[in-house]
């Protein structure tokens, strides 16, 4: 038999993981993008120079080479050419090209929620400033404005005064692949903000691993997570009105078998469902799940996309308390180390440093200001909160 070829779009490191598991089945794993320098390639098996976002272009190169499988795995700006090529050569993907196109969008997802009956914040799409500045009276101040295409929390702004919507917008402009924007009412959320990563097999919902994310409120910009624990401390009551909205999404929008990155809140008592992606979320969310429970999606995200049989996918069971700290600097200035003080109640499981002593780091102004992660366990929820809202008294990143 012939061995299988996967296609990995990006090349950015938190591929690293699912190029482990592809060459685990004795795939031959093949990255694409446009920067040849990313780590990804210098573990994948083959490269290839072209844009993730043109998707004819990737098509034509997955034809050529004759592939197995395509993700686009934590990569978001690949999600949209992956669901395309896979729907052109008719391999498994977690959804539909149409549906991928809806969810990467972020005004077609709310006007998608709105038209079904689900709690959605009042949000309009526009792709140029006159037309959205027209319409300050529609929305109920203050509003979050951003762009409808970015992930890692990119070109997000919170916008009190109107008069100073032109320069959020042109911020959101500025991070957006298309020239879209958005603009939605603010939600005050009550308690932390929450996501998941999920997992569907032949549309049906058997994995959430529901977690809670903490923000850095002096970050420069504070709506960029800088930390997700597992498991929630939502009550139950909400986390099923996740699960049954999310069994909905599924329904209607057709969902297929993979692993989905979600994002949700609960304000006034009521869940909002905020972003579904067709992929894993970034920050090394499915890595850190090896750890701390008893499924491993990502060994099931590689085997569904090659064809092969998938583990047993069922909600998973926690080994403890568990936690991603998003490593980063408050200002711009060069790397000199991380420290972490010895009266640290945790345990440190896996510390990941991404940049150099005397390399240039940049304010946390997105994910991909990260300088690293940590991965931690600890024995309560209540140890585990408190090292997080005490972070600066036991960890520090040092730039000069």
């Amino acid at each position: 038999m012939s061995q299988k070829k996967l296609m990995l779009l990006g090349g950015i490191r938190y591929l690293l993981p699912a190029i482990e598991a592809a060459h685990k089945h004795g795939c031959h794993v093949i990255t694409v993008d446009y920067l040849p320098d990313n780590i990804a390639h210098k573990f994948s098996d083959e490269y290839y120079n072209v844009s993730i976002l043109d998707k004819d272009a990737v098509l034509h190169l997955a034809q050529v080479l004759e592939i197995d499988g395509i993700l686009s795995y934590a990569v978001d700006p690949g999600v949209v050419t992956a669901a395309y090529v896979a729907e052109q050569i008719g391999l498994p993907f977690t959804c539909s090209y149409e549906t991928a196109c809806i969810l990467q969008d972020k005004s077609r997802f709310r006007q998608f929620l709105a038209e079904n009956g689900f709690n959605v914040p009042n949000a309009k799409g526009y792709d140029n400033m006159d037309e959205a500045i027209k319409d300050i009276e529609y929305f109920n101040w203050p509003v979050i404005v951003k762009p409808v295409d970015s992930a890692g929390s990119k070109g997000v702004s919170r916008v009190d005064n109107p008069n100073d919507l032109p320069k959020a917008i042109a911020h959101a402009l500025g991070e957006s692949h298309n020239g879209h924007f958005i603009i939605e009412d603010y939600l005050e959320k009550d308690g932390l903000s929450s996501g998941s990563e999920s997992f569907y097999v032949d549309g049906g919902l058997r994995y959430n691993a529901f977690y809670d994310q903490y923000f850095d409120a002096e970050a420069s910009n504070p709506y960029t997570p800088s930390a997700e624990c597992w498991p929630s401390n939502k009550p139950e009551s909400i986390l099923n009105d996740v699960r049954e909205q999310l069994q909905k999404v599924g329904r209607l929008l057709q969902f297929h078998t993979g692993l989905f990155n979600i994002e949700w809140r609960v304000s006034n008592g009521k869940v909002y469902l905020m972003e579904i992606s067709p992929r894993a979320g970034g920050n090394r969310l499915a890595e850190i799940l090896n750890y701390a429970t008893d499924v491993n999606i990502i060994e099931a995200e590689v085997s569904k996309a090659i064809g092969e049989s998938m583990p047993n996918i069922h909600e998973p069971n926690y080994k403890g308390h568990y936690c991603i700290l998003v490593l980063h600097s408050d200002r711009a200035g060069l790397f000199q180390n991380v420290e972490i003080s010895t009266n640290f109640t945790g345990e440190v499981i896996e510390k990941e440093i991404r940049v150099k002593q005397g390399e240039l780091v940049e304010s946390f102004a997105g994910a991909n200001n990260a300088t690293g992660t940590l991965f931690l366990k600890f024995n309560t929820r209540q140890d585990m909160d408190d090292a997080l809202l005490h972070q600066s008294e036991w960890v520090k990143v040092n730039v000069i």
